[in-house]
């Protein structure tokens, strides 16, 4: 037999027997479906953690407006005269208003309910990224128990719009604890105690989702 002959699709060379063509030609495509899987893997991870970091940045650049907010709710229930609070108003730091507006709960019970809304207009606290509520305005209420000395739970709950060095939207679940104390006008206003309240819950941009969980 010459020294290079085909034996059932097989090559060889010198008498010995070759690797066959599509041998090889199955290990090459396996590479490849090995390499692209390595790179998916890595692409979803870094999908996964830009979308975290995206839902954090959304939620730092909100976090101030929610303790405005409530400040503002005890604001409107201490200036109430009836059921419902004259419109409060509070100013991002960099631009833009943040509005608290609603009823409140002003009978002779020690035991008080806010039901409120908040509205956001171009408001920004560092100037990079600027929010704004939708036609349905978040949901902002709050439970006084035993006032003027007692406790506070309250929820807040809606989506702010965003333009600046994050676009699209982001959504707020939160809820909140505090301690009560009379205020500057005596037992007959409320605010709360310094250090005692504590925000749990989450934001949600895209496909993040960050876990918020602060006391201040």
């Amino acid at each position: 037999m010459p020294p290079s002959a085909d034996i059932n699709g097989l090559r060889r060379s010198g008498g010995a027997v070759g690797t066959p063509q599509l041998s090889r030609s199955r290990a090459a495509v396996f590479v490849c479906l090995l390499s692209a899987t390595f790179a998916c893997s890595s692409d979803n991870s870094n999908t996964a953690v830009s979308s975290a970091e995206t839902a954090k940045a959304a939620y730092i650049g909100l976090d101030a407006s929610i303790d405005k907010a409530i400040s503002l709710g005890f604001a409107g229930f201490n200036a109430a005269s009836s059921a419902n609070i004259p419109p409060q108003t509070a100013n991002g730091n960099m631009g833009g208003t943040l509005v608290v507006s609603g009823q409140v709960d002003k009978g002779a019970s020690a035991n008080k309910t806010m039901n409120l809304t908040e509205v956001m207009t171009t408001y920004t606290d560092d100037g990079k990224i600027t929010y704004a509520t939708t036609a349905t305005a978040p949901a902002l209420s709050m439970k006084l128990a035993n006032v003027p000395t007692g406790t506070m739970n309250g929820t807040l709950a809606g989506t702010y719009t965003m333009t600046g060095t994050l676009t699209g939207s982001v959504s707020l679940n939160v809820s909140f604890t505090a301690d009560l104390m009379a205020g500057d006008g005596g037992n007959t206003t409320v605010s709360r105690k310094p250090g005692t309240t504590h925000i749990t819950g989450t934001a949600t941009s895209g496909n993040g989702t960050y876990a918020i969980d602060i006391t201040r």
